[in-house]
This record gives C-alpha cells, sequence and structure tokens, in this order.
C-alpha cells in the first residue's frame, strides 16, 4: 500500500515538473527578445554585431538613452501619445457606458437587432474602414490633428458588448429603488451602475490605453507634421534615420515600452476579474 502511494505521489510530482518545464519553456520564448532589446539599448554598437552574439554587454552603457532622447524630440512624442491615448480612454468610457446601459437596460424596439449589427461591425476587418475614414477625416480638414487622431476611436462595438455583459449581472433591484427614490435614467447611471461596474471600466480602459498608445498604422495615415507624431511613429521614422544605429532604437524602444508595462503591472487584477465577470449573466 504505501509503495502504491509514494509511486502515485511520484506520478504526480513528475506530472506537475513536466508541466513547469513547458510553462518557463514558453515563457522563455516569450521573454527572450524583449530582455534582448533592453541588453541591446545598454550595448556599444561594436558588440551588436559580433558573432556569436553575446547576450550581457561588456559594459551597461547608458549614453545610449541620452543620445537616443537628443536626437529625436521623444518628449513631445511621448506627450502626444499619452494625451491621445487618454482622451479616447475617457471618451470611450462615456460613450461605451451610455451605449451598454441603453442594450443592457432600457427597453425599446429593435434593441436586440440594433445590438447584433453593431456587434456585427466589429467583424469589419480594420483596414477596410481606414480609407473611408481618412476621406471623412479630409473633408473636414482634420488631417494632422489630434481630432483625427482621438475623434474616430471615441466609440468602440467590443467596449460596449464588455460593458453590456457587465451591467447585466448588476440586480435590477437596485436601480428600481434609485427610481422610487425619483432618480432619472441619467442619475441611475451615474450613481448606481457606474460605481459598481469598476471592474469592467478598468479592463475596458486598460485595453483601450494599451491599444491607443500602441496604434500606429492610423498614425501614420493622418499624421503628415513631426510635431503630431505619436511614439509608435517617431520610433519608425528615427529607425529611417538611424538605420544603422541599433543601440539607439533600442533604447527608445524601451522607453516606448515601459509605459505599458507599467499599466499592465499595476493593473492585472482587472484583466482578470473584468473580464470574468463580464461574461456573467443574471
Amino acid at each position: 500500500m504505501k509503495k502504491k502511494l509514494s509511486s502515485i505521489r511520484i506520478v504526480r510530482f513528475l506530472k506537475t515538473a513536466s508541466l513547469y518545464i513547458i510553462i518557463y519553456a514558453f515563457a522563455s520564448a516569450v521573454l527572450a527578445p524583449f530582455i534582448w532589446m533592453i541588453l541591446t539599448s545598454f550595448k556599444d554598437m561594436s558588440e551588436i554585431y559580433v558573432y556569436p552574439p553575446k547576450w550581457f554587454p561588456s559594459k551597461f552603457n547608458l549614453e545610449n538613452y541620452i543620445n537616443a532622447f537628443s536626437a529625436a524630440p521623444f518628449g513631445r512624442y511621448y506627450f502626444n501619445s499619452v494625451f491621445v491615448a487618454a482622451a479616447v480612454t475617457l471618451g470611450q468610457l462615456i460613450t461605451c457606458s451610455m451605449a451598454a446601459f441603453a442594450f443592457a437596460r432600457l427597453k425599446f424596439w429593435g434593441r436586440d437587432v440594433l445590438f447584433f449589427i453593431f456587434l456585427g461591425t466589429m467583424m469589419i476587418p480594420y483596414n477596410v474602414t481606414m480609407i473611408p475614414s481618412f476621406m471623412v477625416l479630409y473633408w473636414l480638414g482634420w488631417i494632422d490633428s489630434y481630432a483625427a487622431l482621438i475623434v474616430p476611436g471615441l466609440a468602440s462595438a467590443f467596449g460596449t458588448f464588455l460593458l453590456r455583459q457587465f451591467f447585466m449581472t448588476i440586480p435590477k433591484e437596485l436601480e428600481e429603488a434609485a427610481y422610487i427614490d425619483g432618480a432619472t435614467k441619467l442619475q441611475v447611471l451615474k450613481k448606481v451602475i457606474v460605481p459598481l461596474s469598476k471592474p469592467a471600466l478598468a479592463t475596458l480602459s486598460i485595453f483601450t490605453f494599451m491599444g491607443v498608445f500602441n496604434d500606429f498604422i492610423w498614425a501614420l495615415i493622418v499624421i503628415n507634421s513631426e510635431t503630431m507624431n505619436t511614439v509608435q511613429l517617431g520610433l519608425a521614422i528615427f529607425r529611417d534615420r538611424y538605420i544603422t544605429q541599433w543601440d539607439l532604437l533600442m533604447a527608445g524602444s524601451v522607453t516606448a515600452v515601459l509605459p505599458i508595462l507599467i499599466v499592465f503591472f499595476f493593473a492585472q487584477k482587472y484583466f482578470i476579474k473584468g473580464i470574468t465577470l463580464s461574461g456573467l449573466k443574471e
């Protein structure tokens, strides 16, 4: 009996160990390019082209970061990216919460059909809508401006769907109590629904901010002047301008990734909590 129990424990241990080995192997494969980028940002140019490649620099050179910021106006790039990402995030929180409240709580003719049509827009490829959106902005005279970067992203079908699913988990008795006290629908949304939906709102904020901050294609289409460049667009121009100076390019890339890592590190719990709860239904 003891031999059987010991053999079962050994088998369980081997299975657990094998699982952890596989997980760490995949994690190492995912993290390897990022680690290489960080280490390369501290290398001299002569060490980057060494064969066989060296992971660690012989001397950590902080001048790459100084030279990168002096060679390109990264301060302006950062301001543009953070301002645009924050504005789009705030806009989506307002528009998506109002639309989600209408689809989740209000009753009107054709609500479900309209919601499915609204969700159907998520199946339209982003590349298909770029040219029509550009033409509209061109007619409005918004090309090469903050409006071109912000306005097209102020509404989101995904954000509306995410918040609607979460709003449906909130008991209706809370709203009915607010209506009895004389609250309007807008007050119910502001004082009842929104305070109870912080996980979903935080999740939408994180997804939106990260997506807008990392966006490259749209900024490339609508921005012409260097002062309006975002971080991602600035890195592309910086790479073309200094195509052989990979040490400076890696330093700029590391600084571009840091804000996203900080946001994800402090708010990663909301990813799991918000997405899990948004799939529930009362």
